[in-house]
C-alpha cells in the first residue's frame, strides 16, 4: 500500500445529465450510438468554463461510480470467446479506479451546463474534469 502522502483525492466538478441509465442498454464507447448529454457543473468551478465554446472537442475525465473496481482480468467487450486480458490493457469499466475517458463535442452551453454529443456514461455519472482535445503541437 502506498505511503499517506501518496494518497489521491479529488472531488467532482459536476455530473452527468443522460437518457441513459441503465448500465446494460449503454453502449460501450461512444461512438457505437451514445445519446447526447447534459454536463451540470458545480456553482464553485462555473468560473472553470470561460473560453469553451460550441464546437469545441473535449475530453471528458469521469468517475464510473457503478462499476467493480475489484476486477483486473476480463474478457475483451464482454465477449467470453475472447481471452482473458489485463484491465489496464482494455477500456473496461470494471477496474481498481474506474476513471472514465471520453472524447466528445461541445454541441451548445447553457449557463453553467454544456451539452455534449455521444456520451456513453449514465445519468448522474460524477464529472472529474475537463480538458481541451489538443490539435498539432504548433496548435498548443
Amino acid at each position: 500500500m502506498p505511503a499517506d502522502h501518496d494518497a489521491v483525492s479529488c472531488r467532482p466538478v459536476g455530473r452527468v445529465r443522460s437518457d441513459l441509465v441503465d448500465l446494460d442498454h449503454a453502449p460501450r464507447q461512444g461512438d457505437e450510438g451514445a445519446p447526447g448529454a447534459w454536463l451540470d457543473f458545480a456553482d464553485e468551478v462555473a468560473e472553470g468554463l470561460a473560453g469553451l465554446r460550441p464546437g469545441d472537442r473535449v475530453v471528458l475525465l469521469t468517475w464510473l461510480h457503478r462499476a467493480r473496481r475489484d476486477v483486473l482480468a476480463v474478457h475483451p467487450r464482454s465477449d467470453p470467446s475472447r481471452p482473458l486480458q489485463g484491465v489496464f490493457g482494455t477500456r473496461s469499466p470494471d477496474r481498481p479506479n474506474p476513471i472514465g475517458l471520453h472524447e466528445v463535442e461541445i454541441l451548445a452551453i447553457d449557463g453553467r451546463s454544456l451539452r455534449v454529443g455521444g456520451l456513453e456514461a449514465v445519468d448522474g455519472t460524477p464529472l472529474l474534469d475537463v480538458k481541451p482535445v489538443l490539435g498539432p503541437a504548433a496548435e498548443r
